[in-house]
């Protein structure tokens, strides 16, 4: 039997790059730092989507990279996660190839969608898919889901792809979860911002923060107004779009030391929830951003001159990150372990039920 075309049956897709998913716009690279633009390249979030009729498993054929002995991502199990509902039913555990069939036994008697999320590690390109024994159907389409973020949203320290907190969330609230996570990065970037407002979305949610503390270090004014410029380009493609921002997570080291330019993480996180909640408010630009020369997070007084006020941001909605989890649930004092994954979640879903869907 012939194999069917992937594409119908793939979610959680940005872009496609000669029809390999990305997850930053191919056309507009060069704008990109090169740390973000080496992220987007790895299908964070990417899973096949299906329904069965009389199966008894279905065949993937995919091509991924070999990685070398002294690969650090070596040691990774190469995992397709077969998924339905909020349960994981099985994992089929392969060797990485450069092309390979893998079979994934599907149970039986059941209707309801399956999911599958291949591993990531090797960037696996699936070229075809086919049932084994019946038939497959792509599953049902839901709203889009844009989440941007650093490597706590691209999932670092979770133990498989579905236990990030951006996919737990998505299988709580029934979203097609568009992971836009990038490690090491996530600093504000302007076209990333711009590419957020030209791609489709029925929900946004933005995580960045904890990478402008060190890295490239941000003073706490500057990470006011890049927030606010960041929402403002978002906005232009997304006027009306339910849009949360979570700010940073718990960063033990972090939080009361300042980095090279006097803020520390809390005073930056300050910045940031201060610059929502002026958009929120409708505030003018400059009335109420955080004083100081150094890392000072506290807001200056309102009623600044030379802004003009103008309508709330009435679809905009803040979840301050600071306790969302405790210093138990990191792994590494700075990425969630799965518990701190499943608590951003479950938080993420709350905020996002109770003031925007």
């Amino acid at each position: 039997m012939n194999w069917l075309d992937p594409r119908p049956f793939l979610r959680g897709v940005a872009w496609l790059d000669d029809g390999r998913p990305v997850r930053a716009d191919p056309a507009d690279l060069a704008r990109l730092p090169w740390d973000t633009a080496e992220r987007a390249a790895l299908p964070i979030g990417v899973r096949l989507e299906f329904t069965a009729e009389g199966a008894q498993a279905v065949e993937l054929r995919y091509r991924a990279s070999v990685p070398r002995a002294t690969d650090a991502l070596r040691a990774l199990a190469h995992c397709f996660a077969l998924w339905q509902g909020g349960s994981c039913v099985s994992e089929t555990i392969t060797e990485p190839a450069e092309e390979a069939v893998v079979t994934i036994p599907l149970p039986t008697a059941s209707d309801a969608p399956f999911t599958i999320h291949p591993p990531e590690a090797q960037s696996p390109v699936i070229l075809g898919l086919r049932a084994v024994g019946g038939s497959l159907t792509p599953a049902p389409r839901q709203p889009r889901w844009l989440v941007h973020g650093d490597s706590i949203t691209e999932g670092w320290w979770s133990t498989r792809p579905a236990h990030s907190w951006p996919a737990t969330t998505g299988r709580i609230l029934g979203l097609d979860t568009v992971n836009l996570g990038y490690a090491g990065t996530a600093r504000g970037e302007l076209p990333i911002a711009e590419q957020l407002s030209d791609l489709p979305a029925d929900v946004i949610t933005l995580a960045f923060g904890t990478n402008c503390w060190t890295g490239i270090p941000f003073s706490a004014p500057l990470l006011y107004e890049t927030t606010r410029a960041f929402l403002a380009l978002v906005r232009q493609g997304h006027p009306d779009t339910p849009l949360l921002l979570v700010s940073p997570v718990l960063r033990p080291e972090a939080e009361e030391s300042p980095n090279r330019l006097g803020a520390t993480l809390a005073e930056l996180r300050t910045a940031m929830e201060q610059a929502v909640r002026d958009r929120m408010d409708g505030g003018s630009s400059g009335s109420s951003r955080p004083g100081g020369s150094g890392g000072s997070g506290g807001s200056g007084g309102s009623g600044g001159s030379g802004g003009s006020s103008r309508p709330g941001d009435k679809r905009l909605a803040l979840l301050p990150g600071r306790d969302l989890i405790g210093p138990g649930q990191l792994a590494d004092g700075v990425h969630p372990d799965d518990e701190g994954h499943a608590a951003i979640a479950a938080a993420v879903a709350g905020a996002l039920r109770t003031k925007l869907l």
